[in-house]
């Protein structure tokens, strides 16, 4: 068996993102090599799935083929080990989104011989998963012949400061397809992201089938910003990606926009905007000019039919019902829409979320606001005792440009550089919100300018990584100072995984070495 020194390897040399809870250092690093295998504390079929899954990332990192509980092991051991507490035990719920985070708590312990991640939780176990994925050297050492990752030694202690812990992806604006959806995924989970907010319906598409009504994709999905075809997900295409986001702790929120960035559904079905005329598809990006009809009994039985529809496909606690820039609908008919969607989402078993506009309506605290552009807003939402979801436009949203010469995105609320992005504090950021109040944070992608996978990364990335550990670092854990120097560490992980990031002029990117070094036999 081999064995290894800490020697100059450590923890700091790696830049892990988020940052974790606590980190000590150990006297002995951990080897994977061939020899290396990965042993469950039980063989239930979701610890299995978990050791697949580490298995298919060491592959992808390294190429070695490691065994699953071998009958007659001879190396070092990564265990991945399920400890339920008596607080918390047989509770397996796939996505924890209870305020009370310990359930996605989880503890490394690197020693000479065996690895271990264990954690009350499947969720926890996941998300130490992605950590130990980042200790995992981007190149091999040579000992004794034998390519060898060297694990740092030591141990981490670790839990997320926020339960929420999201992105949104636009897929309406310009549509993209399953299999861009689960690429931003993966991505997502590397950074213990568990929210993925998608935004499927808008002006310009309807992204979702709804089988009562047909012509929401017949007919309004044919279309994008641009002219482009367009395009929807089936029942079936959305399940699946509902249950891959599964597989990865992440929950996905569908979203409805309503009763403004509905163009898409009035051209399909031209008795929802109440004005007699049939609109025509739209494939700009102005905002503001579309409604429904909230004084119509037939519009509401078409949002139940819709809500119902995607509650049932998605198993989530939520439902987003937009609400946001109606600037043509009158005040007492937008306080009766969402009055009265706000009841269609609860008696479907969600709970409904908001942009903040919706604080204006009659909402209480059984709904969620989420806070995007009006510090007015927020503070309506905290009287309510509403919680609010932070995604300020000036700082979280990912559609904002980097700097004037940035080819893809927006700048109405101002650029947004890596560290603009980073450097805000969610806990006091929006003046008089109590961090008790605060679900969580969420960092929207809006697609105007964007239409396929590399222009999703070009956008997110790097600044995704800082929003993840704002969410899941506690304030004291964070500085940019010190975030920059492992950020710039991440270009190891973005190169490997050909990620398209934007090469900010403000980090200064890490390239890997030419070659390993050797040591012992030639």
């Amino acid at each position: 068996m081999i064995e290894i020194e800490q020697g100059a390897s450590d923890f700091s040399t790696l830049g892990l993102i988020p940052m974790p809870l606590t980190i000590e250092e150990g006297a002995h690093g951990f080897p994977i090599y061939k020899d290396t295998y990965i042993k469950t504390s039980d063989s239930t079929e979701l610890l299995l799935q978990m050791a697949q899954f580490t298995a298919e990332k060491i592959f992808q990192h390294s190429g070695l083929s490691l065994d699953i509980n071998p009958l007659n092991p001879s190396g070092t051991a990564i265990e991945l080990e399920l400890t339920p507490t008596e607080e918390n035990e047989g509770d397996t719920t796939e996505n924890n989104l209870d305020p009370n985070t310990t359930g996605e708590a989880y503890g490394i312990w690197v020693g000479k011989s065996v690895l271990k991640i264990t954690s009350a939780q499947p969720s926890g176990l996941f998300r130490g998963i992605q950590t130990f994925r980042q200790l995992i050297p981007n190149l091999a050492t040579t000992i004794d012949n034998k390519p060898v990752w060297e694990v740092p030694g030591g141990n981490i202690e670790d839990a997320p400061n926020y339960a929420f812990r999201g992105a949104m992806l636009d897929v309406a604006r310009h549509f993209f397809t399953v299999q861009e959806v689960k690429r931003y995924i993966d991505l997502l989970a590397y950074y213990k992201i568990n929210i993925l907010h998608l935004h499927l319906t808008d002006d310009q598409g309807w992204r979702i089938e709804i089988k009562k009504w047909p012509k929401l994709t017949e007919v309004g999905g044919k279309k994008e910003v641009g002219g482009g075809p367009g395009g929807f997900y089936t029942q079936a295409q959305y399940k699946d990606l509902v249950a891959y986001a599964s597989k990865h702790y992440m929950t996905i929120i569908p979203e409805v926009d309503m009763p403004g960035h509905t163009n898409a559904a009035s051209v399909a079905y031209p008795f929802l905007n109440g004005n007699g005329k049939t609109p025509e598809l739209y494939t700009g990006t102005e905002v503001g000019f579309s409604t429904w009809d909230a004084n119509n009994e037939k519009v509401y039985d078409f949002v139940e039919d819709v809500v119902n529809e995607i509650s049932a496909l998605s198993p989530g606690p939520y439902f987003h019902l937009g609400g946001d820039e109606s600037h043509v609908t009158k005040k007492p008919d937008y306080i009766t829409f969402v009055n009265r969607v706000s009841e269609i989402v609860k008696q479907a078993g969600k709970t409904p979320i908001g942009w903040d506009e919706i604080v204006t309506a009659d909402t209480d605290s059984s709904a969620i606001a989420q806070f995007w552009a009006s510090e007015k807003n927020a503070g309506i939402a905290v009287q309510k005792g509403m919680k609010v979801i932070l995604s300020p436009a000036k700082k979280a949203y990912l559609d904002m440009q980097y700097k004037e010469e940035s080819p893809y995105g927006l700048h109405w609320a101002g650029y947004v550089p890596v560290d603009t992005a980073y450097i805000w504090t969610p806990e006091t950021y929006a003046k008089g919100v109590p961090k008790e109040l605060i679900l969580g944070i969420e960092a929207p992608l809006w697609s105007e300018t964007i239409s396929n996978s590399d222009e999703i990364e070009y956008l997110a990335f790097p600044r995704l990584p800082g929003y993840a550990e704002l969410a899941w670092s506690s304030p004291e854990k964070r500085d940019w100072n010190e975030y920059k120097g492992r950020l710039a560490l991440q270009s190891l992980f973005f190169d490997r995984n050909k990620v398209n990031y934007y090469p900010s002029e403000k980090i200064d990117w890490v390239k890997p070495p030419i070659a390993p070094k050797t040591i012992g036999k030639d």
